[in-house]
């Protein structure tokens, strides 16, 4: 997933404190205190293709986590590598951020938002239950467009969580954490009208604006949630491949040439290709 500045387009996911998951909706802080994780921070990698097998074990030396696709990423609608490797990449150590790709706004020009956001919730839930993601594990919506929600993007999202909620799984959305203007002197993130709309939501943040965020660093130091955008965010995508120059001057030498994150001991090809997330948990969908 890699932000596109206009409309904050997503192609494509610090040191937090107990004070930190006291601070998050009812529940989420369940996750990371029940897997005995709270220690942290964690980091974890997204990526749209599928590594293979083989590269597990060399990407697990560097991430405790990992983006798992529920349905095709964003730019490829007819693939999804994922599919089926659930058990592979948890018997190499990884914990989970669950994804589902939602839909874009210009989709609902003939789409019913409300009833694809229903229809989407029941694909999520029918393919997160068949990979064998376990009873409240976090399914996080996966949003590619930042600023306030548009008003049929918010019917779909509406519709999405509630049917969710209704499962035994929970909501999360994946969003951007980057303030944009929105009325007249006044500023909004993604993040913001999420959370004053659904306010028991999970928020995977995408903030990759250096700073405060440090660039392609494997192991940031002292980094703070509210950096991300928000206090309240479960995790945050704190760069992307590739990187975005007009929000990454500061931090650019971190990159490879090219402009892309690579973990070490893999092959420098565009295939392994990856984002960069910190978290409080090692495993923040709880899906393991």
């Amino acid at each position: 997933m890699t932000l596109r500045s206009t409309l904050l387009r997503f192609s494509g996911v610090c040191a937090i404190t107990l004070s930190f998951l006291a601070g998050l909706p009812a529940g989420y802080a369940q996750t990371a205190a029940q897997t005995g994780t709270t220690a942290g921070p964690y980091t974890g990698f997204d990526m749209n293709l599928y590594p293979g097998d083989a590269m597990l074990p060399a990407l697990h030396q560097s991430f405790s986590y990992v983006g798992y696709w529920l349905n095709a990423p964003p730019g490829d609608p007819n693939a999804n590598g994922w599919k089926g490797k659930r058990a592979v990449v948890a018997q190499n150590g990884f914990g989970f951020l669950i994804l589902f790709n939602g839909r874009l706004d210009a989709e609902f020009k003939k789409l019913n938002p409300a009833a694809t956001g229903r229809s989407d919730a029941a694909k999520a839930i029918a393919a997160a239950t068949a990979e064998g993601f376990p009873a409240h594990a976090i399914i996080f919506l996966d949003l590619e467009e930042g600023g306030s929600l548009m008003p049929n993007t918010a019917k779909y999202v509406g519709a999405w969580v509630s049917a969710i909620r209704r499962s035994k799984f929970r909501p999360g959305a994946y969003c951007s954490g980057i303030e944009v203007a929105d009325d007249p002197g006044t500023t909004i993130s993604t993040a913001d009208d999420i959370r004053k709309q659904f306010g028991d939501v999970a928020l995977w943040l995408a903030n990759d604006v250096c700073p405060p965020a440090p660039g392609c660093e494997l192991k940031p130091d002292g980094l703070r949630m509210s950096q991300s955008g928000r206090q309240d965010a479960l995790v945050w995508q704190y760069a992307q491949s590739p990187r975005r120059p007009e929000f990454t001057r500061s931090c650019r030498t971190t990159y490879a040439q090219d402009g892309n994150c690579y973990a070490p001991g893999t092959p420098a090809l565009g295939r392994y290709s990856l984002d960069l997330n910190l978290s409080s948990s090692s495993d923040p969908s709880g899906g393991r």
